[in-house]
């Protein structure tokens, strides 16, 4: 079982990650390229749409490493 300092600090990293999503959100027509990224792949056909944001995603992923790199020192 957890204690409790430990987990007030993981609901303060967790709220802090829902803060950054959230601005994210918001900032995002600020950010076109977001999703159009080369690597990002998306398939169209009539009446089909397949859209998968590799590229996105390793950005996205490599951003919050490093926020959470810089919050543990």
């Amino acid at each position: 079982m957890p204690h409790m300092p430990d987990m007030g600090k993981s609901l303060i990293g967790l709220g802090i990650i829902l803060v950054a999503v959230g601005i994210g959100l918001t900032g995002s027509p600020r950010m076109p390229w977001l999703g159009r990224l080369p690597g990002d792949i998306m398939i169209k056909k009539e009446g089909f749409l397949l859209y998968i944001p590799i590229t996105s995603c390793i950005l996205i992923g490599v951003m919050v490493s490093l926020v959470i790199r810089i919050f543990r020192r």
